[in-house]
């Protein structure tokens, strides 16, 4: 497949390996942003063949992994009620919140859809204008436009019985909240592809040069990854501190013009918790004045959820780059896909379930 075999070609990619190893002269620790990304690096073991001088950790870019247990109570209570049908990505319906997930709203009755896009979902609102139908829009700059664009065909076709159930959240405030963390110690990002296909390069520009930083835009592929981890080395080598744009097939440095205007249009910029992060300030997008009204938050109002902490689970640490899956006692024991005690073990995009997936059967064969 064109774009995609060329850059899975294991000789490119040790090649790339050999050229880091010449030239790397010190340590260096650099975060991939994206789940999807960590997924290749573990699945392909990018980083087993870097210079141990290079140390490679896990950020906080899974959708499902970010949204706060708060935000996943909201969720259940509206999913509960007899007259919504609630509509989900498939992730999400398994991930804990204070003490059930969409599954078990399920079970227990309610009207809970898995569905591919938020135009799914109203589509299902259309052709059930008895029901009140609620689309859960979660994740980053990747997935809001097709939810921004699912209000606007909600809102010209006069569908009313459509709403969004929004926790969307914003990549550039989430890497300042990292570098101006205490115990931070990235010196360097890779950023998501088809995060800046939408958004473009202007927002990593001032974060560069405020922490002096590289950040390298990135694909998904293990080429990709190799040739993003070179670029960010050959910069802190040189000590450069730039944005480059290594996933040149798919991003522009302006971005997709329509999508942002779509998403000028639907959503406002507002505060946002992130799961790990806490609260980011103008890190998250809700509803426009002009879209309140699809605002499912304000049409189905729970009033305040006390939110348990996730019980014996370091998600927190590990989105933050802090910990890595193995360096929790709960990892493969207490917390499985089948019994997850946190979102990073449940997304197809998380981290713990890359190293359940990926590692484990290789670590048992060492032990």
């Amino acid at each position: 497949m064109k774009y995609v075999e060329e850059f899975r070609d294991g000789q490119a990619v040790r090649a790339y390996a050999e050229r880091i190893r010449r030239l790397v002269t010190r340590p260096w620790q650099i975060m991939e942003i994206c789940g999807g990304q960590t997924h290749t690096i573990v699945k392909y073991g990018i980083d087993e063949l870097l210079p141990p001088t290079v140390r490679l950790v896990h950020g906080p870019g899974c959708p499902v992994c970010v949204t706060p247990v708060g935000a996943i109570d909201r969720a259940l209570a509206i999913a509960a009620r007899p007259e919504v049908t609630f509509c989900s990505f498939g992730d999400m319906l398994r991930v804990p919140g204070s003490r059930k997930n969409l599954l078990m709203i399920k079970a227990e009755g309610g009207d809970v859809r898995m569905v591919y896009s938020p135009l799914d979902a109203l589509a299902i609102a259309e052709a059930n204008p008895q029901r009140e139908v609620v689309f859960f829009a979660i994740g980053f700059e990747t997935t809001a436009p097709t939810a921004a664009m699912a209000a606007w065909q909600a809102r010209r076709k006069g569908i009313r019985n459509f709403s969004l159930l929004v926790s969307q959240v914003r990549v550039p405030p989430a890497i300042e909240a990292l570098m101006e963390a205490p115990d931070n110690a990235i010196q360097g990002f890779l950023a998501a592809g088809h995060v800046c296909a939408i958004m473009g390069t202007e927002e990593y520009l001032p974060l560069a040069a405020r922490y002096r930083m590289p950040l390298v835009v990135t694909g998904f592929e293990p080429l990709d990854l190799m040739q993003g981890i070179h670029r960010c080395l050959t910069q802190l080598e040189a000590g450069r501190h730039e944005v480059e744009i290594q996933y040149a097939r798919a991003v522009r440095p302006q971005g997709n013009p329509a999508a942002r205007r779509m998403l000028g249009e639907v959503f406002r910029i507002i505060d946002r918790e992130w799961r790990g992060l806490g609260v980011i300030p103008a890190s998250g997008l809700g509803l426009s004045e002009a879209y309140a009204d699809f605002d499912a938050e304000q049409r189905f109002p729970v009033g305040e959820l006390p939110a348990a902490d996730d019980h014996g689970c370091m998600s927190g640490l590990i989105l933050r780059g802090v910990a890595k899956p193995r360096d929790c006692p709960a990892f493969g024991t207490r917390c499985t896909p089948e019994h997850p005690l946190g979102a990073t073990m449940v997304s197809s995009e998380g981290a713990c379930a890359a190293y359940q997936r990926y590692r484990r059967l290789t670590e048992e064969a060492l032990a």
